[in-house]
């Protein structure tokens, strides 16, 4: 019948796809490194030495999660090509719906696992840290800082990764005024590198008696987890420790004890704190990880070539230099101003729905549109 015929031309279109996919995966390399690494596994003394059979581990699960995601991929254009031909000689229509959306969901996985494949920098598997910050504008800034926090867990959520908070500050009336969060999970940072920057509000504003339209900024920055076998030499002589109660709106994150940690970095002035664990050894813990992330970032910065790899595009966090605007009003439309791609749906983004907006720096970047 014409109507699976058309379908079965549909997608047997993305069949050079998945072989050239194969190819860029390096399929068969990974086979054998994972034969070559559970080998390893089976070494007398193997597990004597736990953080490197940890790496070990790690690195094979790695390897297989992508050779999986390509098995079922290539098993999924199978059984659609199947369902297609099976269908056609019942003439059960019934099932073209089906297969229809079966198609769509293919092209979308397809299209998911060849960006990963654009993933090569040297930190982008690692898990990210994010720290969001107001702009000027009181209440109505610090309120956009949350919105953000709240869309970019949302995200994490929705592709499986876990999110910690690292540090909390809440604003005076509503939102917040900074907050740090760790995302956790297979090239976390790799896929939101991107979001570094300064990100434009535009709506009527809530906070406002006389319903007027305000334009709010936040700035987001985005920096890889740094392991600890990277070596970032942090001399007790160049920082300074301070401590104080944590606190937080309503009480919920009040402590009687100076478990909060702040830490500044002599040399460069940065600052970092948290104090969203229970003990003052674990927010101190947490800041320094924190500091050696933003140092990481530095000392890669001296070679520039590197730049993307660390921290994603490089901008100053000036309120003029914003990356991407977030219109509510007069008329509904997120932009990204660096790639051009936006959408009308507002609410969908809000909701953590970036998959878009992150795939197309992706692809810019990868072909040398965005440096």
């Amino acid at each position: 019948m014409l109507q699976f015929e058309e379908q079965k031309q549909r997608i047997e279109e993305y069949e050079d796809d998945l072989e050239e996919l194969k190819e860029a995966l390096g399929l068969d390399d990974l086979i054998k490194e994972v034969e070559l690494l559970e080998e390893k596994t089976s070494d007398e003394g193997f597990w004597n030495n736990v953080a490197e059979s940890q790496k070990v581990m790690q690195r094979i699960r790695h390897l297989k999660d992508k050779i999986e995601k390509f098995e079922k991929l290539k098993s999924t254009y199978d059984d659609i090509i199947a369902l297609i031909e099976m269908a056609d000689e019942d003439g059960d229509l019934s099932l073209l719906d089906e297969i229809t959306e079966n198609i769509d969901q293919f092209i979308s996985e397809l299209e998911n696992l060849r960006l990963s494949t654009l993933l090569k920098g040297e930190y982008d598997s690692k898990n990210a840290i994010i720290t969001f910050h107001a702009g000027a504008g009181g209440t109505e800034a610090q309120d956009w800082a949350s919105m953000l926090l709240r869309m970019y867990t949302r995200w994490s959520e929705r592709h499986g990764f876990k999110v910690k908070t690292l540090d909390f500050l809440d604003g005076e009336e509503a939102g917040i005024k900074s907050a740090t969060i760790l995302v956790e999970g297979l090239n976390a940072y790799g896929y939101l590198k991107s979001e570094t920057g300064v990100h434009r509000l535009v709506r009527i504003s809530p906070f406002d008696a006389s319903g007027r339209r305000h334009t709010s900024f936040a700035s987001v920055e985005v920096m890889p987890e740094i392991d600890d076998d990277i070596e970032i030499v942090i001399r007790d002589e160049d920082i300074k420790v301070d401590t104080f109660r944590s606190g937080g709106a309503g009480g919920q994150h009040v402590n009687k004890t100076e478990s909060a940690v702040r830490i500044t970095h002599l040399p460069t002035g940065i600052v970092v704190s948290c104090q969203n664990e229970r003990s003052q050894h674990q927010n101190r813990e947490n800041a320094l990880k924190m500091l050696k992330a933003k140092l990481a970032e530095i000392k890669e910065r001296e070679h520039l070539e590197k730049i993307e790899d660390i921290k994603g595009e490089q901008k100053e966090i000036g309120w003029g230099s914003q990356i991407r605007s977030y219109v509510f009003m007069p008329y509904t439309l997120v932009k990204d101003h660096r790639t051009g791609y936006e959408t009308g749906n507002i609410g969908a983004v809000m909701d953590g729905d970036l998959d878009g907006f992150i795939n197309e720096y992706l692809k810019a970047a990868s072909l040398g549109k965005i440096r």
